[in-house]
């Protein structure tokens, strides 16, 4: 993965880490969204709390999804094996 074409196999680990990875932010965003406006939605808060809990949710969740995305596929990145030097595939060559 130095640039030069992937194999099949490369290519279908990439596609099931970006499947991980968004899979796995939707979850989290979605428990997190659960957890800051769901008291909201099922219990009578008063107008101003209720609001600012589904608001905060709604601008939380997409964050976390987007950080969530990023740092699996960047710890996919760092743990995809890349020599260090160019043309060697083993450290003692």
């Amino acid at each position: 993965m130095t640039g030069g074409r992937r194999t099949q196999a490369e290519r279908d680990a990439m596609t099931v880490e970006i499947g991980y990875a968004l899979v796995s932010a939707a979850f989290v965003a979605a428990v997190l969204f659960g957890a800051v406006a769901g008291p909201a939605l099922l219990f009578e808060l008063p107008s101003v709390l209720e609001t600012l809990l589904v608001r905060g949710a709604l601008v939380l969740a997409p964050v976390v999804f987007l950080v969530r995305v990023a740092t699996v596929l960047y710890r996919y990145r760092q743990e995809s094996g890349q020599p260090s030097q160019p043309g060697r595939t083993n450290p003692d060559s």
